[in-house]
């Protein structure tokens, strides 16, 4: 019987495999200690009794203090695995990000690495409101130097993260809050997936969904709705957000010539809007439509369950606006 084990789970296995495999591995953040509850949701759960509290260490309710000790641990031969416990915190820290993780190579000529991974999580759909939920990986995604990844399965969060945490440079690394609980088949030990390369998680010859975290689940049972409606949709799951993968997006779009873009974050000015340029420009005089996006309500998320909703892309408009394109 295959092993079934949910994103928590998987996370927590990859940083054990990975924290064996390599004694410069070390773990920071709010609460991440068995002492403290092993964090938040427990990824970290009986990593500290197993490796010590030398390597992971709760810290103070500091992100900057996170930040930059990851930092300093980096430069010095660490490869610090930092948790800013929810994505919107990562603005306290957003100078010692891309002001000196993600720069220092580039100021050292190269000579300098910050092999760091950034954890965070975040997401609609539990009532945390406006300060708590939102997807912010346009702003990093649009930083040098960064990588930015995400997953959609329990597979492919232990995958990624091995890999990431073997880049030797900052990655951050986004958690989907709801999405922890799923659950899919256990990855083999030491499974990498390399960044940078997306997933044609379903083929299809009519239309191209691409997406990323949670949403990749919603583009798939969105695609079956609309095989039974004689519609066939390829969904690519990116993955890797930035640098993403353009040959497969174009590729993709080049065959089925219609393309929508699905994000939590708010459409405006999101990663849609640049994979919809890069289409447009590559692919212009070949479409059979416009290239649409989806994406968050340009507002705060709401903290009210039904404004919540309404909030986010749902399944059933990601069916309305692909009818749309025919």
């Amino acid at each position: 019987m295959t092993d079934m084990i949910n994103s928590i789970e998987a996370l927590n296995r990859a940083l054990a495999d990975a924290m064996t495999d390599h004694p410069e591995v070390i773990l920071l953040g709010e609460d991440l200690a068995d002492e403290e509850g092993g964090g938040i949701v427990g990824v970290t759960k009986g990593l500290s009794g197993r490796f010590g509290d030398s390597r992971v260490r709760s810290t103070p309710i500091s992100e900057q203090a996170i930040i930059g000790a990851g930092i300093g641990a980096a430069l010095v031969g660490m490869r610090p695995v930092c948790e800013i416990m929810l994505m919107n915190f990562t603005t306290v820290a957003m100078d010692m990000i891309t002001n000196h993780a993600a720069k220092l190579r580039f100021m050292s000529g190269g000579q300098t690495h910050v092999p760091m991974v950034i954890r965070t999580m975040t997401g609609t759909g539990l009532g945390n409101g406006g300060q708590h939920s939102d997807y912010l990986e346009a702003w990093f995604a649009h930083t040098p130097g960064m990588k930015v990844v995400s997953y959609s399965s329990p597979s492919e969060a232990y995958g990624l993260m091995r890999s990431a945490i073997d880049d030797d440079d900052p990655v951050l690394f986004i958690e989907n809050i709801p999405g922890y609980f799923a659950t899919g088949p256990a990855p083999l030990a030491g499974t990498r997936i390399p960044l940078g390369i997306a997933n044609i998680a379903r083929n299809g010859e009519d239309v191209t969904i691409i997406s990323y975290s949670e949403m990749v689940n919603l583009a798939l049972a969105a695609a079956a709705a609309l095989a039974e409606q004689g519609i066939s949709a390829e969904v690519i799951d990116l993955r890797t957000i930035a640098p993403y993968d353009r040959a497969t997006v174009l590729t993709s779009v080049g065959k089925t010539g219609r393309a929508v873009i699905v994000h939590e974050a708010v459409r405006d000015f999101g990663v849609g809007a640049e994979i919809a340029a890069d289409i447009s420009e590559a692919l212009h005089g070949k479409l059979a439509a416009p290239v649409r996006r989806l994406g968050g309500a340009s507002c705060p998320v709401p903290f009210s369950k039904p404004l919540e909703t309404a909030f986010a892309p749902r399944k059933e408009d990601i069916i309305e606006i692909i009818r749309g394109l025919f």
